[in-house]
């Protein structure tokens, strides 16, 4: 059954978030990010986002580089011919080098379609085999080592499976020590967004004493090489975020030893296609994954978890409860977490329903792109 996409509506969304997340690189107080809805020639509509954000902090893409990469680029070369499957689109992208997140909104929004046409929900059509998934919970700097543990302490209590929180040279050791004293068997993990260096090394490895179940991309967002000298230097393992941006990427760190875990993030790879092959490497391997966040709204909320079905997600991911970020989102029902899991949705494609009201009202500005 082939899908013959006959316009694509690209819509620029801003949320405010409940409450400032910083970290090492930026504060962020709202969120800008590109709604895309696919309509084939039935009527049906599938939906992908965006996870790129205003500014090129975390990678080199942004909303509007994105913009002009689906428009002038990728949305031409969706048009050029019907899909049989959403896992040719990486293909038909391939001339296109990197804008690994333009990709992945697109490729998301077709996934979802072709979940849809075929009445089952994205996590079967992916291969999944959970019916609930674990969830953790991301928590950014805070203003003191206080309001961190008061913060920590409400997400305990709310069941999170495990604690991530982020550090930085001069907020790491000294709070981490602070955290553990206070919540001594909690699983904790600390996100370093690329902060240190090789410099840092004795800093690094001083937080081996306080049994952490990770530490995500303590290095350069481009780098394989130190993390594989770092990791030889220190028991706690490396999981690597900003570094994986395909499955040759994980290839060469498993060679080089460059990690022990690996975060995937469908925007950071280019869709849920090549999260599958990293997924499936690492199984593989022997290399556990989980999902990482990007302060998804609704619709890339519900694509990560889908992804997170998959077998080898063996660790709590970063998918928390859209109430954890959003007022109100732009799904329903809402992302809710019970005791630490979401049940994955069985209704077909990404499971939710958009809020077209909802979306209206975060709406800045929107356009149509039709097949010719």
């Amino acid at each position: 059954m082939e899908i013959k996409i006959k316009q694509v509506i690209l819509r620029h969304l801003q949320m405010e978030l409940k409450s400032p997340f910083a970290t090492s690189f930026g504060t962020f107080r709202n969120k800008e990010f590109i709604l895309v809805e696919a309509i084939d020639e039935d009527g049906v509509s599938g939906w992908g986002e965006s996870v790129a954000f205003s500014f090129p902090w975390y990678n080199e893409e942004t909303v509007k580089t994105n913009w002009h990469m689906l428009e002038d680029f990728l949305l031409p070369l969706l048009f050029q011919a019907p899909v049989a499957h959403p896992q040719e689109l990486q293909q038909r992208f391939s001339a296109i080098r990197k804008n690994q997140m333009a990709k992945a909104a697109i490729e998301g929004a077709v996934w979802d379609l072709f979940a849809k046409k075929r009445q089952l929900p994205l996590h079967k059509v992916l291969g999944g085999m959970k019916s609930s998934i674990e969830v953790g919970v991301s928590i950014g700097i805070q203003k003191n080592v206080d309001e961190l543990l008061r913060v920590i302490d409400r997400y305990v209590q709310d069941g999170y499976r495990r604690i991530k929180i982020k550090i930085k040279p001069g907020w790491d050791v000294d709070v981490v020590r602070e955290v553990r004293r206070r919540f001594p068997d909690i699983p904790l993990m600390a996100d370093a967004n690329s902060a240190y260096s090789l410099q840092d090394i004795d800093r690094l490895k001083a937080l081996d004493e306080f049994q952490l179940m990770m530490i995500e991309q303590p290095l350069a967002a481009d780098d394989l090489v130190d993390h594989a000298t770092l990791q030889r230097q220190i028991c706690t393992p490396i999981c690597l975020d900003e570094s994986i941006h395909s499955v040759e990427d994980v290839r060469k760190a498993i060679q080089l030893g460059s990690c022990q875990i690996v975060n995937i993030k469908i925007g950071r790879v280019g869709g849920l296609t090549e999260a599958k092959r990293i997924h499936d490497l690492c199984q593989e391997n022997g290399i556990p994954v989980w999902c990482g966040g990007m302060l998804e709204a609704g619709v890339g909320r519900a694509h990560n978890i889908a992804m997170t079905t998959l077998e080898n997600f063996t660790m709590p991911g970063d998918t928390a409860a859209s109430s954890h970020y959003w007022e109100k989102d732009i799904i329903v029902p809402e992302v809710v977490v019970h005791d630490g899991t979401i049940a994955v949705p069985e209704a077909p494609g990404i499971g939710y329903e958009v809020d077209r009201r909802q979306v209206d009202s975060y709406m800045v500005f929107a356009k149509t792109y039709r097949a010719q």
